[in-house]
């Protein structure tokens, strides 16, 4: 039988629940069943075994939760060492009086050959094992034990926020964020596990104390009275015996705490011990360079052991020169592999290459903020903007560019400046090292920091030491870095300015996505009826108008459709936007089926109607007076909606809407202007307000002028 079908069959039978009871009842013998020499041989030889194997498993785990079952195996392990102490202890008592090797040949080794057959230093080698292991290791261990897990606990609400932090700024996935808050609760319930598990490793280093008195004592009374042996004899015999049995139990609880103490002081990199150590005290080569100097300075000294000491000063020197050789080579080796720069000509001809387009999305840091963006200097910034653009796709339904960072030495050390098309969009200043605590509106106090301004939002904000971070976020602060308040200010920027992040190439490039599952519907639609330029604008003036082109399958069917009988962008994106009244009404007002609206009075709407010129309303010419009453009307009902936390929108007739949401869509924000045509027909309507009539405390409306 291979390897293979073993492990199956080891596999087969743990999965099938009767591991954890076999071991249960393999102790409980071990407890009640006299076992004979050679079982505890065995038991022994196998509680060794296993005390190794677990302290290699802890030098070669990547990190610390790699390993989380270790404090139920610490738990069984001293279980089983106890036990094998109990069933030795009766062996020991009642077979002692035969000889040194009543139980077993492993506790004889111990006794006989470790320490010489002589129980005066097995008691002094015992006592220096225990006072290692009770008083260094495992005090040590229960010690960084303990801060561990209240150090996890205390940051597990932070990390939990931080999570939820980086989901809403897009620079993590619903999987990862899952992912992420599992290894936190992991991480906290490994740390509290082990607080306790080290209390196991305490017990069992002073249970082995008592142990070794109460047989040794036993062992001495059981002899001399029981079995008439003469005092030296029974203190030779019970004596090796005991100290024996105490080493076999003392050298494998030794290891497991030395393998506790590995663990619980691991930081959680993902990497092997061995390569964590290696490359942090090999690093740097002067390290052995002064301690062979040190070295061969004491050897030359008289009457020191000069063959050690000049023997290790070589070693550290050798090893130092070997260390500074291979950094040598890994510099040339870089510098070789460098691309190499080619020397260009003072004098040649201009060309078209000198001619350098701008960028589509460009951001530019001061040189104060380098660190930001360089990831060997831990900066996230990089990865933060990889989300945002991430999660605006998704959003708007076409791949966003890439953003071209630069530094800009004329900028302030602490400034950025954002720019689209190589046109400025937006600049402010971050303070390295320091969190910004955003103000929402409501919070519960104040916070000690440097007054400033939300660059994204506008809203009132302060600069923080990293240290208040919890403190503001229990006042209702929300609490960013400087790198999420640069990628959401760009998020912002781009989000306002997605009609122009999309052209001729983005338009083709989603074409070509639809003709691999849609093949004909791309054929009905461009070159003809509809070139790709008509299409572009279509797609522009629905991202203008904050409307995600995602579902660009109904708005392909919509445009082949209505292609055959108009080209005109304007008419064709009102028509676009009826196809997805749903979708709109969604990002709205959600699931809700009664949508609260405002409308213009008849009256007004009529004035409209006739002021109108085009199709679309795209030209209207009526009295100033009306527009500002008009204005002001729409901008106190669109303020109380906002107020009262529900969304405000202004329902007017098809022709009306592209004229009326132009002139709104800046003067007064958060106001969505729809038509009729959009609203699906599974949906009531409740009107709120009626613009323009004289029975709700506004102005008369003025009757048209001819």
């Amino acid at each position: 039988m291979n390897n293979t079908n073993i492990m199956q069959q080891v596999k087969g039978f743990s999965t099938q629940g009767l591991g954890a009871p076999l071991i249960v009842i393999m102790m409980l013998a071990m407890v009640v069943i006299p076992l004979p020499p050679m079982a505890l041989d065995m038991l022994f030889t196998f509680n060794i075994a296993f005390a190794l194997i677990v302290v290699l498993v802890t030098v070669y785990s990547l990190r610390p939760l790699d390993f989380t079952v270790f404090p139920t195996i610490l738990l069984v392990a001293t279980l089983l060492r106890l036990a094998l102490n109990i069933a030795s202890t009766r062996v020991v008592l009642l077979e002692g009086h035969t000889g040194t090797a009543a139980a077993g040949k492993v506790i004889e080794a111990f006794g006989e050959f470790v320490i010489g057959g002589n129980y005066a230093v097995g008691l002094v080698v015992f006592a220096i094992l225990v006072i290692i292991n009770f008083v260094v290791v495992t005090k040590g261990a229960g010690r960084v034990s303990e801060v561990s897990a209240r150090f996890t606990l205390d940051a597990m609400p932070g990390k939990q926020m931080a999570i939820d932090a980086d989901l809403n700024a897009g620079l993590c996935t619903q999987e990862e964020a899952r992912q992420r808050r599992t290894e936190v609760a992991q991480e906290a319930d490994f740390y509290g596990s082990m607080d306790g598990a080290s209390k196991f490793v305490r017990g069992d280093a002073v249970a082995g104390i008592l142990i070794l008195f109460i047989n040794i004592i036993g062992g001495l009374a059981i002899g001399i009275l029981q079995h008439d042996m003469a005092a030296a004899d029974a203190m030779h015999n019970y004596t090796l015996l005991t100290i024996g049995d105490g080493l076999v139990a003392q050298i494998p609880s030794l290891v497991l705490s030395t393998a506790t103490a590995i663990i619980v002081t691991r930081v959680s990199a993902s990497q092997e011990m061995r390569n964590q150590v290696f490359t942090q005290m090999f690093q740097d080569p002067r390290a052995l360079v002064v301690t062979a100097v040190i070295l061969a300075v004491l050897g030359m000294i008289p009457g020191m052991p000069n063959f050690a000491f000049l023997t290790l000063a070589a070693i550290s020197a050798a090893t130092a020169f070997a260390l500074s050789k291979r950094q040598q080579q890994v510099v040339a080796a870089e510098v070789e592999t460098a691309p190499e720069v080619e020397v260009q000509p003072e004098q040649r001809e201009l060309s078209w290459d000198d001619v350098k387009t701008v960028d589509m999305i460009g951001l530019e840091v001061g040189y104060g903020l380098i660190p930001l963006v360089d990831a060997r200097q831990g900066g996230e910034l990089m990865n933060r903007i990889k989300g945002v653009r991430k999660k605006l796709s998704h959003e708007l339904g076409f791949l966003v560019q890439s953003v071209h960072i630069r530094d800009n030495l004329d900028l302030p050390p602490n400034s950025y400046r954002l720019s689209l098309l190589g046109v400025p969009m937006g600049e402010a200043e971050v303070v390295p090292g320091k969190d910004l605590a955003i103000n929402p509106g409501s919070v519960y106090g104040e916070i000690d920091g440097v007054e400033t301004k939300d660059p994204a939002f506008g809203l009132d904000a302060k600069w923080i030491d990293p240290a208040q971070r919890d403190h503001a976020q229990t006042l209702g602060y929300t609490v960013v870095d400087c790198s999420t308040v640069i990628a959401t200010h760009l998020s912002q920027m781009l989000q306002e300015n997605a009609h122009e992040l999309i052209g001729h190439e983005e338009v083709q490039e989603l074409m070509e996505v639809l003709k691999r599952s849609s093949p004909k519907l791309v054929e009905n639609l461009t070159p003809k009826p509809l070139p790709l330029s008509v299409i572009a604008k279509v797609m522009q003036n629905l991202l203008q108008e904050q409307v995600s082109i995602r579902d660009l399958r109904t708005i392909a069917e919509t445009l082949a459709d209505q292609g055959q009988h108009s080209q005109d962008a304007g008419v064709l994106t009102a028509l676009a936007r009826v196809a997805l009244g749903r979708q709109i009404i969604q990002g709205i007002y959600g699931m809700a089926s009664e949508l609260a609206v405002m409308t213009l009075h008849p009256s007004l709407e009529q004035i409209l109607q006739q002021s109108a010129q085009g199709k679309d309303g795209q030209m209207m010419a009526f009295e100033p007076g009306l527009a500002q009453m008009m204005h002001n009307s729409i901008k106190e009902s669109t303020q109380n909606q906002l107020a009262k936390g529900e969304p405000a929108v202004l329902l007017v007739a098809q022709n009306l809407r592209p004229f009326l949401a132009r002139m709104l869509r800046h003067s007064i924000q958060g106001l969505n202007v729809l038509s009729y045509d959009e609203i699906p027909e599974d949906k009531q309507i409740k009107v709120i307000a009626s613009v323009g009539n004289p029975g709700q405390n506004e102005p008369m409306v003025p009757s048209p002028q001819n």
